[in-house]
Formats: structure tokens, sequence, C-alpha cells
């Protein structure tokens, strides 16, 4: 690690997630062990072969934003939004406190505005396919970029400004863009995150295609069980998350409090195969190795791992293979936990979600337990903080995101000393 590299840290955190509505809501349901899947009430599940999901609950985008803008924001957005105006609040950024060309947006989204894409196509076969009636709003209420976007102009920050989509690994790689283009000199605050409204019949019924998701309809709160024998696929989940990234030296300047420190991030590919993750977590190790080298540590300096942890018999395998690689003995010392197994999984929003759940770790000295953890596989051999939550000093977590296409994101957060 370059000493003289800029250094990075986290000023302000938010999330809107199916177990709550703040960052504080979601971290007390995630210690109380609370999990968001229900039945889907968006929809008439009744031709699905997946009638349930992790949805966001009572969320009132009118707290954020007013009618008429709601109305030209897909869901994902409004997610997006709330969430960053939490981050925003948290970290004290103020108006005219900052060079607004040194501050910049990259929020990321996996699938984008598919409700908007959904609810304009029935306009269009309700009206005998007639292409006029598309409203002139679909476009940018659909695209993926949009929310970048929109928080960009909320908040007048004109420096870098883009969207991340690297399936399930896009916001985890959003925070790390930032924290290079940060490091780099090219801005002093970053807002990173993503957001992800997919839960919609096509959405369900596209995962159900690929056998991806559990179907576990009698009981959908044991339906995410992690590195569990008897996992049978993921639950997707919605929801977004924020960070606020910026400059050790600007942020001391100003008197933010630091919640943690990005110390590192490894990105890789698998290229190996569009859903099916590389044998042995190959990439994911690798992905692992390249953070602790650009973070500076040893395997024996991480306390915690948020795992990817997605349900499903592969990516546990997998990741379970892939931090035994990358820790060798001390793998077995570690505590990791997916947190999925309460929030389900929010696709392009998981990696900035986890992050966020990562650095409470730190903030805390607790880890949030991975629930529906009964039948052990001989395959998934680790510690993974079964079913309720351990009190530790954490000084270093890591957070794991893995995505279709083979793309590996790894992020390192570290505790804070001047």
């Amino acid at each position: 690690m370059d000493p003289n590299r800029r250094r990075v840290v986290v000023t302000g955190v938010g999330a809107v997630s199916p177990v709550g509505l703040t960052v504080e809501e979601t971290w007390q349901s995630l210690l109380a062990g609370v999990s968001g899947a229900d039945t889907i009430t968006y929809f008439d599940t009744r031709k699905h072969d997946t009638k349930f999901a992790c949805e966001v609950k009572k969320f009132d985008p009118l707290k954020y934003l007013d009618r008429k803008t709601v109305q030209r924001m897909d869901l994902f957005t409004q997610f997006a939004m709330a969430a960053s105006a939490q981050a925003v609040d948290a970290a004290g950024i103020k108006g005219g406190a900052f060079d607004a060309e040194r501050a910049g947006v990259i929020y990321g989204s996996g699938i984008g505005g598919m409700w908007t894409y959904h609810r304009q196509q029935e306009t269009i076969y309700q009206n005998g396919g007639s292409p006029q009636r598309i409203s002139p709003f679909f476009v940018p209420m659909m695209i993926s970029d949009i929310a970048a976007g929109q928080i960009s102009m909320r908040y007048q920050f004109k420096g870098p400004n883009y969207a991340t989509t690297a399936a399930c690994a896009t916001s985890a790689n959003a925070i790390a863009d930032a924290m290079m283009l940060i490091e780099r000199g090219d801005a002093d605050i970053m807002v990173a995150g993503g957001a992800e409204a997919a839960i919609c019949p096509m959405g369900v019924g596209g995962f159900n295609a690929m056998k991806a998701l559990s179907t576990r309809n009698d009981a959908p709160k044991k339906a995410s069980r992690p590195f569990d024998a008897q996992r049978d696929g993921f639950v997707i989940g919605e929801g977004a998350a924020t960070l606020i990234l910026e400059e050790l030296h600007h942020a001391l300047s100003r008197g933010a409090k630091i919640l943690a420190k990005l110390a590192g991030i490894g990105l890789t590919a698998d290229a190996y195969h569009i859903t099916q993750p590389a044998p042995g977590g190959e990439g994911a190790a690798r992905a692992m190795k390249l953070a602790l080298r650009d973070a500076g540590l040893e395997p024996a300096d991480i306390d915690y791992i948020n795992a990817h942890g997605t349900s499903t018999p592969p990516n546990d395998k997998n990741e379970t293979a892939a931090i035994k690689t990358a820790f060798g003995e001390h793998a077995h010392k570690l505590h990791v936990s997916s947190t999925k197994s309460m929030t389900g999984h929010l696709l392009g929003a998981a990696g900035a979600l986890e992050a966020v759940i990562s650095i409470l770790t730190i903030v805390h000295n607790e880890m949030p337990p991975t629930i529906n953890y009964e039948f052990p596989d001989p395959e998934c051999d680790l510690n993974y903080v079964p079913n309720t939550p351990i009190k530790k000093n954490v000084e270093a977590a890591m957070s794991n995101a893995f995505g279709f296409g083979g793309h590996n994101a790894t992020l390192i957060f570290t505790r804070f000393t001047e």
C-alpha cells in the first residue's frame, strides 16, 4: 500500500431495506434475526413458481420527494433518493461547505426500472399495440443510470457522475470506482451505492425460469438459508443503500464524523460462465487476495466477512472454498455471515447494503447472524455466525459481492484511528 496515496473514509450511510426503512431500523432487525420474506403483495403470483419475496414494507417516498417527482421516478430511483438523503444528512454535507465540482455520484442498478418497463408494456397492449401511448418519461424513468443523475441534480454534485452495472456486484463496483476517483484526486466527496426494485412479474418469472429462486412457498421466512445443506435458491429482495466516501483530510477539515476507512478493494472476473461461479471460487478468491493486498493487510487482520452468501447451492459452496483459498488457516478463525438470510438478495443493491452492514459491525463491535442455519453442509464448514449475533471487537471487515457474468468485487473496511 502506497503511504502517500489519498485515504478514503466513510462519513455517512443510508439504507432502505426489506427489514428497515433506515440504517438503524435495518441494523436492529438484523441483530434480532428478523426475516423480510413474505408473500408477494405487488402482483398476482398464482402462475408463478415462487410466490414470496423480501419486499420493502411501508415505504413512503413522499417523506423525501414531492408528489410530482415521485410520479416521474421508478421505484428503484425512489429507493435510491431516500437512502441517499439519509446518507447526506448523516454526513452533514451542507451546500457551500464543499466544492460542488469535486463532489460526484456513482450509483448503480443491476436491472433498472423494471416496473416502469412492465407498466408501459401493459399500456401498449391495452391500447391495441399503439406506441403513441408510451409516456415521454418512459426512457428517463427506466434507464439504470437515472438514479445517479437524479442524486447529482438534487444535491448539485457536479463531479464524476455515472452508473455501474455488474449484476449482483453492481453497487460494490460503484463503491470501488468512487474510491479510485478520490484516490487519484478527481474528487473529494463521492456518493456511492445501488438500488433495485425488480419484484415484478418479469423479474420473479425470469429468475424462476433459470431455477435461481427458492420455491419454499410453504415457509417463506425459512427460505433464505445460506450455507445450509437444505438451501434451494435465493429470495429476491429490493431496496437501496448509499455510502458517502470522502478524502480523509477533507473530512477532518470540516469536522465530519468518520465511521470507518475504506481500506482496500479487489475486482476480478471469473471468465468462466454466464451464471455459474468458477470452480472452487477461483475468481472470488483472487478478489479477496487483491483487496487484502490493496489494504496492506494480512489474512489474520480480518475479523469478519459479510459473505455474498446467496443461499444457492453453487454460490455458497464456491464462496466457502474461495475463503479457504484466500485465508488459509485463518479461514476457520473468521466469523462469516450472510445477511441475505434476512434481507433476501437485493441484486444490484446488495453490495452497498452489505457494505453498510460491514461498517456497522466495526462501529458496534457486533456481527449479525446467518439465520435459518439448521443443517450443516460438509462443503460449507466455516463459522457462519449461526442464528445468533456475536459481540466481538471488529477492527477490519470484508464484504463480498459476486454477479452473473463472472463479476467479483471485494471491499475491506477498517476502524479509523488518526
